[in-house]
């Protein structure tokens, strides 16, 4: 038995190796976010100053690992048994929430998780004490809900106030510097660097090195008595040295920026280092407790031990620090979740990663029609001032920046500020909340969230703040089904547990692998970021280009599965094919987006010329969609409900014009030469033809067909009819691909309105 106990222990530990790599991608959005996305510093000097703060933050820290061994239940009422089962159980369901959400580019609370996930397991097993002991002992003496309570109120409280104070704070700061932030810095900036660097140090003191191993109790008691002085010395000298830097030609935003990501990142690996490697150090506690202690049965032997102080190693600290180094550095989970929340807070329009909701779009009216009201209430002298202050024209962006320097200032500051602030008061309030819901009002109070923007964002705002939420419920239900498993099935449990658990993980990282390697979208960031407007344009073509092929592959590989599926009567496949043309809509409105995005980054003049041919290109591409769809979803209802199959003979008359259609569709895709594609666009009308003649085939053969043939030769003849679709759509698709590719000086002279309203036929 003692053998399958170190198993578990070794598990733990390689849970929590992996558990350090998907926290640090989950919580790089923490320290990261503002300065990648102001562009304060290159990528790799972001990551390099995180990863120091990181690891100085995680070696100096001296474990804060109570709330794993006593901070949610009552250790002295359980045995050794359940508390491994508890320690295993939470481990599990952490890894897979966290990797899903990873995955998903979602950041969220790896302290949230690790608190639910103990409540949870906890929860459950005290159920089965609860209903097997005749102690006494009843809920208080085994859980500690007070701890929860504290987590669930410092979530809504986090949430609102950072919000709150993210719009407010940069509002005013945005009035006194304006967008062209670069005029009248004269003694403007030593005063801004001098507040924020001496937030950031008060940020410093009381949450980021309140646990470091040099943080003596006589030390934390001197800055507490001092604090006033400490930081009435620092902003004098701050103020005084920011001026001096600001003359002496330094960018002080960066140094701001920077010395902010660093404090942020040092703090988050001193505090939220439990996270990761707080539950297996404790279950590495208790074993050692009862291979010394125990009496040899795991189920009597009881955990008072974990009542005392944790006591982590520093080889343990050291490791940790290095591997959260590593993953950071070369995570690219790491850079989804942080690319979420810069393209959500992000300047002007860019990729919006989130559809449309009924609650944003009804929020946007509303919000849309109350500040027309305070407009027009509001005296028109003071309307044109703020409007001048909060001219959006004049912003001055890095190359590439989502935003600018004093939007990332202000995020590293006020959060830093926010969570000090909450530590004073003993609130508990998440890192990663703060962080984002400051991005967020930050982001709103720069009007970052335009007419076009608005409802996209706040559908990502609200869908990031209920994954949040959804974390708690998930890690609860989670570890309770988890660890009643364990506790009922004993040892084999937790073995096929362990290997269900390693299972997933793996697939579904080799799933989101393939994923990744299908989507790029580097072409898109290019034309975005690009300021010369002929090589957007240049860009702009390969990238439609690019998609339409994607697109025509596809609807090809959909109609053959489906045509094929239907004649052998396969209604598994042609439910995977009604499921993935539902999804690829979606996709296909995403590339629209993306693809209208881009047409505004080129010259005007092109993009009038241009803008007809675009719309039909996309419009021709959500026609054949729905063609694919009306075709499956009539196969599919007839075949799942098991009705007669297509006689053979309609087949073989069939197959001859789907293999025509399928090479039509090749040709597409491959042919780029004008003269080619008239050819084509005549092809195609022949097909046409040939299946208009096989439709009154149909219809001469369904009055002599038996009765019992007559529901699915109607889904033949549907087929067909829509096969005659695709191959108009197909021809006007060609045409406008051409129309695109042609170079704009050889498009006929004419008035642009009359270039923009083409015939098709």
């Amino acid at each position: 038995m003692e053998y399958v106990f170190i198993g578990i222990i070794v598990f733990l530990f390689l849970l929590a190796i992996f558990d350090l790599s998907v926290g640090v991608s989950n919580d790089a959005v923490n320290f990261m976010n503002s300065a990648i996305g102001a562009r304060a510093a290159s990528f790799r000097t972001v990551v390099i100053i995180a990863s120091v703060g990181v690891f100085i933050g995680a070696v100096m820290s001296n474990g804060m690992m109570d709330i794993a061994r006593h901070g949610i239940f009552r250790p002295e009422n359980f045995s050794f048994f359940d508390i491994l089962c508890i320690f295993m159980a939470v481990m599990v369901t952490d890894i897979i929430l966290l990797d899903i959400f990873n995955s998903l580019g979602m950041p969220t609370s790896t302290t949230v998780s690790m608190v639910f996930e103990l409540l949870g397991a906890t929860f459950a097993v005290s159920l089965f004490k609860l209903a097997a002991d005749n102690t006494g002992l009843g809920f208080d003496d085994l859980l500690n809900t007070e701890k929860a309570l504290s987590v669930i109120i410092g979530i809504f409280l986090s949430v609102a106030i950072a919000f709150f104070f993210g719009t407010l704070v940069q509002y005013l700061t945005r009035l006194w510097f304006s967008f062209n932030y670069k005029k009248n810095l004269t003694w403007k900036i030593g005063i801004f660097g001098g507040i924020s660097i001496t937030a950031i140090i008060y940020f410093l003191l009381l949450k980021g090195t309140k646990d470091l191993t040099f943080m003596t109790p006589d030390v934390k008691a001197w800055i507490a008595d001092n604090t006033a002085i400490i930081l009435t010395s620092c902003l004098i000298v701050f103020t005084l040295l920011m001026q001096l830097l600001h003359w002496l030609k330094v960018n002080v935003f960066k140094v701001i920026v920077m010395t902010g990501t660093f404090a942020l990142a040092m703090a988050f690996a001193g505090n939220d280092l439990v996270n990761f490697i707080g539950v297996p150090l404790a279950g590495f506690d208790s074993f050692m407790d009862y291979s010394a202690n125990g009496n040899g049965d795991p189920h009597s032997f009881m955990m008072s031990s974990l009542n005392g102080p944790a006591k982590t190693p520093i080889y343990f600290l050291i490791g940790a620090g290095v591997l959260m180094v590593i993953s950071l550095a070369t995570s690219k989970k790491a850079r989804k979740v942080v690319n979420t929340s810069v393209n959500l807070s992000r300047q002007d329009a860019g990729d919006e990663m989130f559809g449309s909701s009924r609650i944003a779009r009804r929020l946007v009216r509303l919000v849309l029609k109350t500040s027309n009201k305070i407009i027009d209430a509001t005296p028109t002298g003071v309307r044109r001032w703020i409007g001048r202050r909060l001219d959006t024209s004049e912003a001055i962006l890095a190359d590439g920046a989502a935003f600018d320097l004093v939007r990332g200032s202000i995020n590293l500051v006020l959060a830093g500020s926010l969570i000090a602030i909450g530590t004073s008061l003993k609130l508990p309030l998440s890192t990663t909340y703060v962080t984002f819901m400051v991005a967020m009002g930050t982001s709103l109070a720069d009007r970052a969230w335009g007419r076009e923007s608005a409802v996209f964002r706040i559908t990502g705002v609200i869908s990031v703040i209920g994954g949040w939420f959804i974390t708690a419920g998930a890690a609860f239900i989670g570890a309770a089904l988890i660890v009643s498993l364990m506790h009922l099935g004993g040892t084999a449990a937790i073995v096929i547990i362990t290997v269900v658990a390693i299972i997933v993980l793996v697939r579904n990282n080799v799933r989101k692998n393939k994923e990744e390697k299908a989507t790029d979208s580097t072409l898109f960031q290019t034309i975005i970021m690009t300021e010369d407007k002929a090589q957007a344009w240049e860009l702009l073509k390969i990238y439609l280009r690019t998609n339409q092929r994607n697109f025509l592959e596809y609807a090809k590989d959909m109609y053959d599965k489906i045509t094929h599926s239907f004649f052998a009567d396969n209604a598994s496949q042609l439910g995977k094919c009604c499921d993935s043309l539902a999804k690829h809509k979606a996709i296909l409105k995403s590339e629209r987006r993306r693809a209208t995005l881009c047409l505004k980054h080129v010259d005007a003049a092109i993009a009038i010329e241009k803008s007809a041919w675009f719309h039909l290109a996309n419009n021709s591409q959500m026609s054949m969609l729905y063609n694919l769809r009306r075709i499956a979803d009539a196969c599919h209802e007839h075949v799942d409900n098991n009705f007669k199959p297509l006689p053979q003979h309609f087949i073989d008359d069939a197959m001859p014009l789907i293999a025509q259609m399928r090479d039509a569709i090749d040709a597409a895709i491959t042919t780029e030469n004008p003269d080619d594609v008239v050819k084509l666009r005549e092809h195609c009308d022949k097909i046409k033809e040939a299946l208009a003649e096989k439709c009154k085939e149909i219809h001469h053969d369904i009055r002599k067909e038996e009765p019992s043939n007559m529901a699915v030769l109607y889904v033949y003849l549907n087929l067909l009819q829509e096969s005659q679709e695709i191959m108009s759509i197909l021809r006007k698709l060609l045409r406008a691909d051409i129309k695109l590719m042609e170079p704009v000086e050889d498009i006929d002279q004419q008035p642009l309105h009359t270039a923009a309203l083409p015939t098709v036929n």
